[in-house]
């Protein structure tokens, strides 16, 4: 038996990760997809002939939409053990990047001039 992916699944408003009204990330969360990609569709739609129509949807949304409480996402399903691997996999990588950033300010000589004219 197949399920549905939005199964279970509420279309909310996230005002916190909005830039607007939030409808962007609702939609974005609600589909699965990066709330950048939700953004750049609407745009485009606007530039594209559908201005009107994409601005009345948008509006009608922003208020028929209700806002998601913050223990709404509690309820999602949890992470697969090779999507947990893949976020700490990443996480690493970034900590490994400001580290090396890091490392390499220290042993420059920018930072030895100006730990020397703190000593002053």
């Amino acid at each position: 038996m197949k399920t549905s992916r939005f199964s279970g699944k509420k279309l909310w408003r996230i005002p916190q990760q909005g830039k607007v009204k939030g409808v962007c990330a609702g939609i974005a969360h609600y589909l699965d997809i990066p709330v950048t990609l939700i953004r750049v569709i609407v745009v485009l739609s606007m530039v594209f002939g559908l201005f009107m129509f994409t601005l009345i949807a948008y509006i009608v949304l922003s208020y028929v939409l209700e806002p998601m409480p913050p223990h709404a996402d509690e309820h999602a399903a949890p992470l697969r053990a090779d999507e947990l691997l893949d976020a700490l996999s990443n996480e690493m990588t970034q900590n490994e990047y400001k580290l090396r950033q890091l490392e390499r300010y220290v042993t420059s000589e920018t930072f030895s001039v100006r730990s020397r004219f703190r000593q002053l």
